[in-house]
């Protein structure tokens, strides 16, 4: 009889155990969707719960949290499936021996700095549990994830990224586990292309190293996102790379990288839809990357057909626009104070370590663009090659070869030599050749106030830096140069007259113009030295012709600067006449120059001279005596003939001479010497276009002047004429 009621009651209790498991699932899906907001903050939806009590197995199927608005869906999966091991927690062990989901969708939603999942934080914020638990054992195997869809909405441009078919995959994962863990993930992207990752970790170590490999990832998806913080208008490109990480999960900014990067059709547009940057392919490989210990290893860095269009206004660029700064005048000052000597600092416990053994451009191009002139200058360099051997913070010297084409003709050739340790040492050695002049033609005009119509310009440079100290020396060839003067112009320098004065009978112009200064100077600017020196020269080549006649004809600039006379002297000397000759000479030398003698005489000083001589002449008549040699005597007798001995020599002559006479001589003395000179002139070149001219009465030149002609070298109208009509 007993043990009929203890089968019946072990049936039932069976029974009861077996009816309560059978409706368990559907109790808890129940229970779960009723109370969800109550337990995690959202409503869900669950269309079934499996649970599998002889193999541990619970699988949630067609799951869905909704938005705070219960309407739309935040996240949904198709599948769940965790199969535990619940008798390990017996040993204090939480153990997982599959963990899959399938189908996982969420759509993640920005609001500024406010995002759709906002309130499910706030909801399960609480304070820290500071009570000490017993450590556990856990033991996570085979975690998967397959055909996952994240989708991101930056809500403020309405702008969506999707990362589709999302895979991951865990094997292993223990407490004391001695081998490493390892886990993938893979996603694709929304045109073509995909994010793949594996990670492999030794727990018990802490080491882990990591492989991320990124295949045709478009930029142009992140173009709405970026016109947030520059001023874009596209973005365009293809991005790949393989990079590998190591490093410890206790001390991950330790981490070291290695591996590739590469980006293909890259092209950046601003506003104004114009291509602001641009490649045809970027190529870096890494071999080594030690943020923590500031080392920095780049095997290789190759640019091919980089593209950088520049664009100057007055106080901005246009790569300033397009990262929206605006500076200010207390901007530039601030600058202008910075002394520019500090060296690279480090900011970490090791100096700054780098080294790039290849560096290497292709086919570059500079479209350069000011528009501080009067109309937009543009300049095109392109063929850009440049290439560096190697690059490293150790190195003592390093040397870099460039190339390019200046506006489709010219050329230029430069090699660089500097020390990495020491900016301010470095040389360079610079050839530009076949360079049009008219291509500065704008900025000729803007600055100079001459237009360049044509001539080829030749420029080489050695420029040494040692100490902040520059000492450049430049070698400056000019053929066939034609220029002609305009209005305006914000130094008007006469860039015309100089030119011709500097042309030699080839019409070659040779100049070497030396530059120096202390670069450590704030207030130096290179450019300032190098426009200051050219300014000068063409400023005084046109002021002091002379200097640079002179060298024509192998004389002394004083020669043909000013033929001089002696008061009351109008003698024609032989020196006098070498000088004429000397300019005879200089204008079959030099075609198309124009000399013009022009005379200046203090006339009252003249004046006052003849007096004496005069006086002098009555003297020598009464006394027998030359008053040039017995002054003293002299001087008595004209004391006593005016009766005063307190007046001027030169005022008492006056009293004894008639003014009449002496206006007469001194106009005789004045038309006497251009007589000289024109009939010299003329005497011995007949066809001379030298010609004398009498300088305005009131011109400051007379004043203190002795009788001279004084020698103005300009452009003949032919000269000019044959200038301005390109001849």
């Amino acid at each position: 009889m007993n043990k009929k009621y203890w089968k019946i009651g072990l049936i039932t209790i069976t029974g009861i155990v077996f009816l309560v498991l059978s409706f368990a699932p559907g109790i808890a899906k129940r229970f779960a969707v009723k109370k969800s907001k109550e337990l995690i903050g959202r409503q869900i939806s669950l269309e079934k719960i499996k649970i599998n009590y002889f193999s541990s197995t619970i699988r949630l199927i067609d799951f869905k949290l909704f938005e705070a608005d219960e309407k739309d869906v935040f996240v949904s999966f198709d599948t769940l499936l965790v199969n535990l091991a619940p008798l390990r927690l017996i040993k204090n062990e939480k153990v997982i021996e599959q963990f899959y989901l399938k189908g996982l969708t969420t759509s993640i939603i920005q609001y500024d700095s406010i995002f759709n999942f906002t309130d499910l934080v706030e909801f399960h914020q609480s304070e820290p549990d500071t009570s000490v638990s017993e450590p556990f054992q856990y033991i996570l195997s085979n975690l998967e994830m397959n055909e996952a869809n994240i989708k991101y909405t930056d809500a403020s441009i309405d702008k969506t990224i999707i990362m589709r078919d999302m895979n991951f995959f865990i094997p292993y994962i223990a407490w004391n586990q001695e081998d490493k863990s390892e886990a993938g993930i893979k996603f694709n992207f929304l045109k073509e292309g995909y994010f793949q990752s594996t990670l492999n970790v030794n727990l018990k170590e802490g080491v882990f190293d990591a492989n991320i490999i990124i295949s045709r990832l478009y930029l142009n998806t992140f173009s709405d996102f970026l016109k947030k913080y520059v001023q874009l208008d596209s973005i365009k490109g293809v991005i790949n790379s393989n990079i590998n990480i190591e490093g410890n999960l206790d001390e991950v900014e330790k981490s070291i990288l290695s591996g590739s990067f590469e980006l293909l059709d890259f092209e950046l547009t601003d506003l104004n839809r114009r291509k602001l940057v641009g490649l045809n392919k970027m190529n870096l490989s890494l071999d080594e990357i030690d943020v923590n210990n500031q080392k920095f290893i780049i095997d290789s860095l190759r640019f091919t057909q980089p593209y950088i269009h520049f664009e100057l206004y007055d106080s901005s660029n246009n790569f300033f626009d397009f990262l929206g700064i605006h500076p200010t005048p207390e901007d530039e000052t601030a600058g202008e104070t910075d002394s520019g000597n500090d060296t690279l600092k480090s900011v970490g416990k090791s100096p700054v370590s780098f080294a790039l053994n290849s560096f290497v451009i292709e086919k570059g191009v500079i479209d350069y663009t000011d528009h501080r002139t009067s109309e937009p200058f543009n300049y095109y360099l392109s063929e850009l090659a440049m290439s560096v051997d190697s690059i490293s913070s150790q190195a003592d010297w390093i040397d870099t070869y460039s190339h390019m084409l200046l506006n489709n003709r010219g050329e230029l050739n430069a090699e660089l030599g500097l020390n990495p340790q020491d900016p301010l040492n470095l040389k360079l050695n610079l050839v530009i050749t076949d360079f049009l002049l008219s291509d500065l033609n704008i900025y000729s005009k803007h600055y100079m106030g001459s237009s360049i119509v044509k001539g080829d310009m030749y420029y080489k440079s050695n420029t040494n830096i040692s100490g902040g100290q520059i000492t450049s020396e430049n070698k400056l060839i000019i053929k066939n140069a034609e220029i002609e003067e305009t209005d305006g112009g914000l130094h008007d320098l006469p860039l015309k007259f100089a030119f011709f004065l500097l042309k030699d009978r080839q019409g070659v112009i040779d100049l070497d113009i030396p530059v120096s200064g202390d670069l450590k100077d704030p207030n130096l600017s290179i450019g300032k030295i190098v426009w200051d020196t050219f300014k000068n020269l063409i400023a005084k080549a046109a002021a002091a012709p002379f200097d640079l006649l002179a060298g024509l004809i192998s004389v002394d600039p004083k020669d043909i600067q000013a033929i001089e006379f002696a008061y009351v002297d109008t003698t024609l000397t032989d020196k006098r006449k070498k000088q004429l000759d000397l300019l005879l000479t200089l204008e079959e030398k030099k075609e198309g120059l124009g000399i013009e003698l022009v005379y200046f005489n203090d006339i009252e000083k003249e004046r006052g001279q003849i007096c004496i001589a005069e006086a002098g002449k009555q003297f020598s008549s009464e006394t027998g005596k030359d008053y040039l040699t017995d002054k003293e005597d002299f001087k008595k007798y004209v004391t006593k003939e005016v009766q005063s001995d307190s007046i001027d020599l030169t005022l008492a002559c006056l009293e004894l001479t008639d003014k009449v006479v002496i206006d007469s001589l001194a106009a005789i003395f004045k038309e006497k010497r251009i007589s000289l000179v024109n009939d010299y002139l003329m005497f011995a070149n007949d066809s001379t276009c030298i010609f004398t001219s009498f300088s305005n009465s009131e011109a400051p030149g007379n004043i203190g002047s002795i009788p001279r002609f004084e020698v103005k070298y300009s452009m003949t109208d032919i000269q000019t004429e044959e200038s301005g009509n390109g001849k």
